[in-house]
This record gives C-alpha cells, sequence and structure tokens, in this order.
C-alpha cells in the first residue's frame, strides 16, 4: 500500500467505527422507547377481592370483570374470592387488594375509600302474623306489631355476619328496647325453610337491597308457615342515620314484595347501609379515575350478565360520608378532573429541559467522535504545507505530477471526511486557503522550469505575495 493510501483507509477504519457506534446508540434508543411503549400500552390490572364464593357479589364481580376484559383496552381486574366481605377487606388493608367489596357498616381499613356504590341493602323487620303450625309443640308468644314489642321476643336474623346482629342492635337501642332482653338467632342464607318452621320465632331480620330473592324468598316461606307478615317500621330511622353516618334513613314503597296482597300495604320507614367497592386512599388518582369511567361504561353490559349489577350507582360527593369518595373516583362525578395537560405541564417543561441537555450533549458527543477527524484536517493542511516547501526543490514536472496527486487524494479523504459530517465549514475554508497557496506554488515552479536553469537560478521563488 503506497503512502498515499494509508490516509484514506485509517479515515474509512474511523468512519466505519463511528457508524457502529451510530448505529449502537440507535438500537439502545429504540429499544428504551419500545419498552417505554410496551409499558404504557399495557393495560392495567386492578386485584379485587370478593366473597363468598357464588354470592351475589361474587356474580357481579366476576362479570365486571368480564365485561373489563372484553370492552376496555386500559383497565383490567383480577377477582380474588374470600370466605365474606370482612376477609375482603383484611385483604384491602394488607395490601394484598386494590380493590374490595365491603358493607359499609363493616370495619374498614384507616385509609379505606369509595370507588362506586354496589347496591344500597334495605333493612326488613317482619312478625307472623298467623301463629303457630298445628303440629308444632311450641309456640311463639303473640303478634308483634313494633320494634318496642321485641322485649323477650325472639328474632331470626338471615346471614351469619355480625354486621347484621349489630345492626339490630342498633335499631333496638333506637328504639329503647335493651337489645340484651331479645334473644336472636342467625340463619345462614341457604337456611331459609328451616327458618320459616321454626315456631318460636317471632320475627324476622333481613338485609339487602328490596329485589333480593333472599328477601322476597324468606318472606314468602314465613307466610306460608306463619301466616301473613306484618312489616316493622323503624320510626326511628332518621335519628340512627344522624347517630351513624354509614347509615341513611330510606322508605320501603309499599308492594314492593308482593302485589296480592301488598307486601307491605304502605310505605314504612327503614334504615339502609350501602354495600361498596373501595379501594385503599393510595391508590393513583388516574387509576381510580380510570375505573370509574370504564365502570359505568359497561354498567349496561354487565347488567345483561347479572341484573344485580343493575344497582351500580355512583357515590354521594355532596355530603360527608363513611367511608369518604376517593378523590379519583369524585373528579370524574364533579367534573373537576384534571386534563392531559393540568396533570403533564410539569413534565413537558422538564422534558424541554431534557431535550435541550441531550441536544449540548449529542454536539458534545459528535465533536468526541469527530476529533480524528478533526485532527486528520489539520495534518492534511500541515502536509499540503510541507508540500509548497518541496515544491521549491520539485527538479522535473513528474515531480510536480506527484506532489498533485497527493494532494489531489488528501483533497478526496478531506471532502469525505466534510461529508459524513467529521468536519465543520470554517475547517473546510481554512482547507481551502491552504489549497490556493499549493496551486499558487505549482503554477510558479512550472513556470520556472520551463524557464530553464539559467532563469530558475536568477528567480527569487514564490514570493509571500504570490502565495497570497
Amino acid at each position: 500500500m503506497s503512502p498515499s493510501d494509508r490516509p484514506t483507509r485509517t479515515a474509512q477504519d474511523r468512519h466505519q467505527r463511528r457508524l457502529l457506534i451510530v448505529l449502537a446508540l440507535g438500537f439502545v434508543v429504540f429499544g428504551a422507547a419500545a419498552a417505554a411503549l410496551f409499558y404504557v400500552v399495557q393495560p392495567e390490572t386492578l386485584r379485587i377481592a370478593v366473597g363468598p364464593a357464588g354470592s351475589d357479589d361474587q356474580q357481579v364481580v366476576q362479570a365486571m370483570a368480564e365485561a373489563f376484559g372484553d370492552e376496555s383496552r386500559t383497565m383490567r381486574l383480577s377477582p380474588i374470592t374470600t370466605e365474606g366481605a370482612a376477609e375482603s377487606l383484611a385483604l384491602l388493608d394488607a395490601g394484598k387488594a386494590d380493590l374490595a367489596i365491603g358493607r359499609g357498616d363493616l370495619d374498614m381499613p384507616a385509609d379505606a375509600q369509595t370507588l362506586a356504590v354496589l347496591r344500597k341493602d334495605y333493612v326488613v323487620l317482619w312478625s307472623p302474623t298467623g301463629g303457630s303450625r298445628k303440629n308444632s309443640k311450641k309456640k311463639a308468644t303473640g303478634n308483634v306489631g313494633e320494634i318496642a314489642d321485641l322485649v323477650r321476643r325472639k328474632v331470626a336474623i338471615i346471614g351469619r355476619t355480625g354486621a347484621n346482629l349489630e345492626l339490630l342492635r342498633i335499631i333496638l337501642v333506637a328504639s329503647g328496647v335493651e337489645p340484651d332482653k331479645v334473644t336472636t338467632i342467625q340463619f345462614r342464607t341457604d337456611e331459609i325453610e328451616k327458618l320459616a318452621q321454626d315456631a318460636t320465632i317471632d320475627a324476622y331480620l333481613a338485609v339487602g337491597p328490596l329485589d333480593s330473592r333472599i328477601t322476597v324468598a324468606a318472606i314468602a316461606a314465613t307466610s306460608r308457615s306463619r301466616g301473613a307478615p306484618k312489616f316493622l317500621p323503624v320510626e326511628t330511622s332518621e335519628a340512627i342515620a344522624l347517630k351513624h353516618a354509614r347509615y341513611e334513613a330510606e322508605e320501603i314503597p309499599g308492594s314492593v314484595f308482593n302485589a296480592n296482597p301488598a307486601w307491605p300495604e304502605d310505605k314504612i320507614d327503614t334504615i339502609s347501609v350501602n354495600h361498596l367497592i373501595l379501594a385503599r386512599k393510595e391508590l393513583s388518582e388516574a387509576k381510580a379515575a380510570a375505573f370509574y369511567r370504564q365502570l359505568f361504561a359497561v354498567r349496561d353490559t354487565i347488567t345483561q350478565r347479572v341484573a344485580g349489577a343493575a344497582h351500580i350507582t355512583k357515590p354521594e360527593t355532596e355530603k360527608e360520608a363513611e367511608p369518604s369518595v376517593h378523590r379519583g373516583a369524585a373528579a370524574v362525578i364533579n367534573g373537576t378532573e384534571r386534563t392531559f395537560l393540568d396533570k403533564y405541564s410539569d413534565y413537558f417543561w422538564f422534558a424541554l429541559l431534557l431535550l435541550s441537555g441531550i441536544g449540548s450533549a449529542a454536539a458534545w458527543l459528535r465533536r468526541y467522535l469527530n476529533r480524528d477527524g478533526r485532527d486528520d484536517t489539520t495534518s492534511h493542511r500541515n502536509r499540503i504545507l510541507a508540500v509548497v516547501s518541496e515544491l521549491r526543490d520539485a527538479g522535473s514536472e513528474q515531480d510536480l505530477l506527484t506532489s498533485q496527486r497527493e494532494v489531489d487524494a488528501i483533497i478526496g479523504e478531506t471532502l469525505k471526511c466534510y461529508d459524513d459530517g467529521a468536519i465543520e465549514q470554517d475547517d473546510l475554508a481554512a482547507f481551502g486557503l491552504v489549497l490556493e497557496l499549493f496551486d499558487h506554488a505549482v503554477a510558479e515552479r512550472r513556470a520556472a522550469l520551463q524557464r530553464g536553469p539559467a532563469d530558475e537560478a536568477k528567480s527569487p521563488g514564490p514570493t509571500l505575495a504570490s502565495r497570497r
């Protein structure tokens, strides 16, 4: 390889190294962007605890999860089946669930907040009016017309949860009845016939939505065994609601449980408690808002699968409630949800500063990677200046041609570096001045050779003025 080829080969090697570095950086940036995009577009999955298995709540949540999976690209639900609402709330408190289904009067985690109302449960109290069955050895002590008549009576509570027992105690206290003077017995929801056949029971209590199949079945069963039901009003419902924020004063409409005969005959006062979809306060506002929007977007779809989903309603945000409404759901309900720019304007400013810093870093990196090209340009200029000095001793036209070929190779390499961005416009301008000096030196030396040795001896050589 000739000396004139070495600069070209070295520059090509450096150019290839720079291309490999740029390609490597490009792959890194592309990989990071792809990973970030994959993370952003991944649907958010929230774990929701609900129980017991086979309950209305569990069926609604299962239908909810299926609807989210079919119609939402941003939100998914992963149901966790528990033994009951208390266990679901325990998982929420322990951070093992993101959401939980629980009744509003249960012991709540300290940071639990409401996302939506799954349903409203009404307290229904009634007593039989037909006495005991003929073949029963035990008889109830008489008809019960109001809550005050429950003293020294026996009340059957449908459902094993302790919340129903506590609810009855609150009603008794508010009605002026000492709870210790009332006998209670609890039945599972699948023991309706057993409950109806117990002639020692004087009254019944059920808690559920007005269209609850369990409540309707219990009223029908006891009416067949014990006679038409007498519904007991909770006349102190407003006082209970004032003292206990988790309860609300409500009315049960007439004929809601049966039309003919009408059960009840007229509306009666009672109290209600909400069954809630709960989240921890730490759940981000964006996730809570996304869940709330998606829930009500698919509510009709869920209702087509499970009728109980029709009871899903928004929580009250205009009054104080326990537990409080999550800020994400409240923002959607009240129309105060922050826009995209409101949320991320600070990030935009930071991104601009970051991009400015990246641009400065990229410029420095470019200069750093092109430092060899700039060094080569400097060495090329110096070499051309050296050739200019050597031209004074050129003894033939062949020597001039050899110098021109060397400079031509240097020019080709320099232009290639310029095209690759290795040198700047200013460097190329300085290089042009050196080439102009070389051209003048070649022209003067060629003219001197043509004049002959005698004239050459008289010639003072290229002056500073001629070089300019």
